[in-house]
């Protein structure tokens, strides 16, 4: 079941709703019988009674079947009978996003916005108080908040703190990351301005901490537009038993610096930290890890489990076109050189990539798994794609997600007719053949109807030999949801079309096509 939190106050108890379920227990439960919970219901053969077996069983069961209900139904069941009424302030999973609220939040006048953010607020701050249950598993807060609510959102942490929270999702969005909520050394017992090395020395404060304690429990740490200084992330992956870490868009993370051989964390992710220099992990069981930003100094030692790697280089931008750094994928092959031969899952953005035809690119030996973004209108995405294929013998399933900025391009002056021309029969036939026999699956992601995307597919079906299943899916999963425009749905449609006429019929009989 999809967890979502709640969205209005109305859902938690007071008392017009303990007067109102006074009144739903008379229409909707029937008379109560027998203080054994037997009630009656009923019909034209006469009564009928039965035995409330539910209510019998014991209050940890019972909220740990609230906790997998949405809030707003937990709280509901508050109506119920007094055996319920309280029940709900238990439960273990605390998910808060007003996802009707956030819709339209940003079209809204500035003094609604902070309406809804002061609603959203109260709801939380209600939420926590009335909440009885020694316990958290989840703690989740989604919304436009910032800065001028940091004293909640620290009422917040500390509560979760207080209940040994394992799972800790701080999601919020300022209109500057400037005005982002700041995560206080205060909370884990840190001096604002502690160094590394009393991270390592056994502090006192860091000992005698009862918040600190909380966070013994912390598994997963999710963490967006909340501004963390990089000597409170390294006491949490060194002092917690946090297996999965994201930070996306902190302002103050300069450097991450992790040393000690007795970290649980098995996962890492860091996106778009305007601020972040330098990532130095050292002697850690560190399984996955993901970056997605300007690049930066990385810094791998010893880190033998190292399997799943995601990077997205982002171009700096200049006022001047000519100053704008270029991307390339020499920078991150050369800082993993060590770990490139364990990897299983690699996932790379080269639409920005610049194409060195005199690069060699590494033998990626136990590559099993491979995600590419490319802007396939330009030859050097073929190139770049016969390069990983080349490069990855032991490759079972490619994700190919076509990055097709049409919108750019036609402003540039290119018309949609002559993009199809960008990359001519000619390029496509100079791109060295790379026969690959081990290739099971493709998916091609925000396939469009163009005759460049359709070449991409013809390049593949000609070197996969061994293929079985062949997925072309029309959909641009970022374009998903509320904000798809009538033109999208169009594009997606006609990409149906044009798959179903034109790649199809060259499908070989021993692949599997599905056109989603």
């Amino acid at each position: 079941m999809k967890n979502r939190g709640c969205r209005t106050s109305q859902f938690l108890p007071n008392k017009k709703h303990e007067k109102r379920s006074k009144t739903k227990k008379k229409e909707n439960l029937g008379k109560k019988q027998k203080d054994k919970g037997e009630f009656s219901s009923g019909d034209r053969n006469g009564g009928v009674s039965y035995v409330d077996r539910i209510s019998e069983l014991p209050d940890g069961i019972l909220v740990s079947i609230l906790s997998c209900l949405l809030l707003k139904e937990a709280a509901a069941t508050s109506v119920l009978s007094r055996r319920w009424r309280d029940l709900w302030a238990s439960t273990m999973n605390l998910n808060f996003e007003d996802e009707k609220n956030s819709r339209d939040f940003k079209e809204v006048k500035p003094n609604i916005q902070h309406r809804k953010r002061r609603s959203f607020v109260s709801l939380v701050d209600r939420a926590v108080q009335q909440h009885t249950g020694p316990l958290i598993e989840r703690f989740r807060a989604c919304f436009f908040l910032d800065r001028r609510f940091a004293r909640s959102i620290d009422g917040w942490i500390e509560f979760a703190m207080k209940k040994r929270v394992q799972i800790l999702e701080l999601e919020f969005s300022a209109a500057n990351v400037k005005d982002n909520y700041t995560f206080s050394h205060e909370l884990l017992g840190l001096e604002t301005g502690s160094t590394r090395k009393d991270l390592h020395s056994g502090i006192p404060s860091l000992r005698s901490s009862g918040c600190s304690i909380g966070f013994k429990s912390l598994k997963v740490l999710n963490l967006r537009h909340v501004n963390v200084a990089g000597e409170v992330l390294e006491y949490l992956l060194m002092n917690c038993p946090v297996e999965r870490v994201s930070v996306v868009a902190a302002k103050n993370l300069v450097d991450i610096r992790v040393v000690s051989p007795s970290i649980a964390w098995k996962y890492l992710a860091i996106e778009n930290c305007p601020d972040l220099k330098t990532i130095e992990i050292c002697n850690a069981d560190i399984v996955s890890f993901t970056y997605i930003g300007v690049a930066i100094n990385l810094l791998l030692s010893n880190v033998p489990l190292l399997a799943e790697v995601s990077i997205t280089e982002l171009e700096i931008e200049s006022n001047n076109f000519f100053d704008s750094i270029t991307v390339s994928v020499e920078l991150p092959f050369t800082q993993l050189s060590c770990y490139l031969s364990q990897l299983k899952y690699l996932t790379m953005d080269i639409s920005e990539a610049v194409y060195n035809q005199d690069y060699v690119f590494p033998i990626l030996a136990n590559l099993k798994y491979l995600e590419l973004t490319c802007e396939p209108h330009y030859v050097s995405a073929l190139r770049y794609l016969t390069s990983f294929m080349k490069a990855s013998p032991y490759l079972q399933k490619l994700l190919l997600k076509m990055n097709i900025i049409t919108s750019w391009l036609e402003e540039m002056g290119i018309e949609k007719t002559d993009m199809e021309e960008i990359v001519t029969t000619e390029q496509m036939e100079a791109v060295a053949k790379c026969p690959h026999h081990e290739l099971k699956v493709i998916e091609i992601v925000g396939y469009r109807a163009r005759r460049f995307a359709a070449k991409h597919v013809m390049l593949l079906l000609k070197n996969a030999v061994a293929l079985e299943k062949l997925v072309i899916d029309p959909v641009r999963h970022r374009s998903r949801g509320p904000s798809m425009v009538k033109e999208d749905i169009d594009e997606e449609m006609k990409a149906r079309n044009h798959a179903m006429k034109h790649l199809k019929k060259i499908v070989p009989s021993t692949v599997n096509f599905v056109c989603l």
